[in-house]
C-alpha cells in the first residue's frame, strides 16, 4: 500500500517526511484529490554524478551563470 500525504502536509512537515523517505519510504502526493507526484528514494545503483560543481568553485557555481553561457 502506498503512504498519500496531502500537498499542505509534506510542506507544512517536509523535513520529516524527507528523514523517512530517507528510511526507504515512497510518498504520493495529492492535492484537492487528486495525485501531483511520488516521492521516493533514491535507487544508488543508477544513480550517477554528472557533474560537481563545488568541485570547480567552493561552494558551487550560481545556476544564472551556467545558464547565461549556454
Amino acid at each position: 500500500m502506498q503512504n498519500v500525504v496531502g500537498l499542505k502536509e509534506l510542506r507544512e512537515n517536509v523535513a520529516k517526511y524527507a528523514r523517512k523517505v530517507a528510511q526507504g519510504e515512497s510518498f504520493i502526493i495529492f492535492k484537492q484529490s487528486k495525485p501531483l507526484f511520488k516521492i521516493t528514494p533514491i535507487d544508488e545503483e543508477n544513480w550517477e554524478e554528472v557533474v560537481d560543481f563545488t568541485k570547480l568553485r567552493k561552494g558551487g557555481i550560481n545556476v544564472d551563470d551556467i545558464l547565461s553561457r549556454l
